[in-house]
């Protein structure tokens, strides 16, 4: 009788150990489900280590950006690709394929469904005319073909003559025209006629 009471108490201690191990499983798995909703989907979904990035258009190569690290941020809403440590952007016009345009900033940010750019800390633009901006940010709304920013910019045309634009600029994308905001510089409105013919 002893033997069957211990061997009946041994199994009691193993029935209730069992369904302790099978509350603290599904209690888990429970508070995995209720925490499903609030997880973060703000990460990258892809990472490109040195990147060395070439876009063509119809076999012409348009655009070659280097960066020595991006983030593509596809799993969201409003996806987007990041560059935080800075990029190099050589950019190509079919009437002058040989001379590329120039970007370079410390930051820079794309978002893929309104197709707009920013570029951020140090930014400099060279124009494939040899035309040269410095600013410390800069917007591209690619769908309107229109670039701005509300910085100080300071040019430097092709022939040595400054520009500062006190309050910023607006300018169409490929630089043939553009407008500046409370201006000063060294130059005549001869001079800056004579360049955008």
């Amino acid at each position: 009788m002893k033997l069957f009471r211990n061997i009946s108490y041994k199994n009691n201690i193993a029935y209730l150990f069992s369904c302790a191990i099978f509350f603290m499983i599904i209690s888990c798995e429970e508070d995995l489900t209720k925490n499903k909703d609030k997880n973060n989907k703000n990460f990258p979904s892809q990472i490109i280590n040195n990147a060395n990035i070439i876009q063509r258009d119809s076999g012409f190569v348009t655009m070659r950006a280097k960066a020595p690290i991006i983030e593509k941020y596809e799993l969201i809403d409003s996806p987007y690709t990041v560059a935080r440590k800075g990029i190099d952007i050589l950019f190509f016009d079919k009437k002058k394929p040989k001379v590329p345009g120039k970007i370079k900033a410390k930051y820079a940010k794309f978002y893929d469904y309104k197709q707009f750019y920013e570029a951020r800390g140090d930014v400099r633009i060279t124009t494939n005319e040899n035309e040269r901006f410095a600013m410390q940010t800069v917007f591209w709304d690619q769908r309107k073909k229109r670039i701005y920013t509300r910085d100080t910019v300071y040019v430097t045309m092709k022939d040595g003559s400054t520009l500062i634009g006190a309050h910023g600029m607006t300018a169409k994308d490929d630089f043939s025209e553009y407008v500046f905001y409370q201006n000063s510089g060294d130059f005549t409105t001869d001079q800056l006629s004579e360049n955008k013919r």
